[in-house]
């Protein structure tokens, strides 16, 4: 398979390790230093398009693989404010678009036991729950995009939480999310739930971006030759 990487930072030089491991061809790397080089034309001699870049340019990228007509799979985040926009982009172009706030299939499992745990607690009104999130100080958004997912599953099974806000908080309608910026952490996220009893907490702690690179990459083999909106989900049938 040819894949273009759009985003050729840490990650993007992760994935390219294995890509041509499992024996595909990075046909076009596109960073800072060659933004024009991000064409239609070029993207044409790719399969496959593997986006990891910054918020403010990750629209206009999607955008762009529809136009050239490949399946575009993006870990970026910080800019789902517009995903049903980019959703009706890809629909109109009959294009394909893989999403993920986390490739790591670690963490898409930990995202099931999130809903569940959650779905356990939601007539435990004795327990409170708060998350963490851990990242290194180059992360640019907060919380992180694996984070809000977290928030999101828990908003949905447990009833009296209606928002998620980015500190701490005593309201009992609101779900505090705390964010770390440290050194070179690739990422932890904690969700503890507490009473006056006991407390549980789990706890997905990244030891490296290997596994979010390789998620991706397996992602990126999934989308080929597929068509609309895809999901971790659908790749990993949970």
């Amino acid at each position: 398979m040819r894949i273009a990487l759009i985003g050729y930072g840490k990650m993007g030089k992760e994935i390219e390790k294995i890509a041509l491991d499992r024996g595909h061809e990075i046909v076009l790397k596109i960073d800072i230093t060659n933004p024009d080089d991000l064409t239609i034309e070029n993207l044409q001699k790719a399969d496959v398009a593997i986006e990891f870049t910054i918020p403010s340019s990750a629209i206009a990228n999607y955008k762009l693989c529809f136009e050239a007509g490949i399946p575009v799979v993006s870990g970026t985040t910080g800019w789902l404010e517009k995903l049903p926009e980019v959703h009706q982009l890809c629909s109109a172009k009959n294009g394909t678009f893989f999403y993920a706030s986390n490739f790591s299939l670690g963490v898409n499992i930990f995202f099931a036991l999130n809903k569940k745990l959650a779905e356990l607690m939601a007539n435990r009104p004795e327990y409170t729950v708060e998350m963490k999130e851990i990242h290194h100080t180059q992360k640019l958004d907060a919380p992180s995009g694996t984070a809000i997912t977290l928030a999101e599953g828990i908003l949905a099974n447990l009833p009296e939480k209606k928002s998620w806000v980015n500190q701490s908080t005593n309201q009992p309608n609101e779900l505090g999310i705390v964010s770390v910026r440290e050194g070179q952490v690739p990422g932890t996220h904690i969700i503890n739930y507490d009473s006056e009893v006991d407390y549980i907490e789990i706890t997905h702690c990244a030891k490296s971006r290997k596994g979010f690179a390789f998620g991706a990459v397996m992602a990126a083999e999934y989308s080929f030759g597929k068509k609309g909106i895809l999901s971790m989900n659908d790749m990993l049938n949970i």
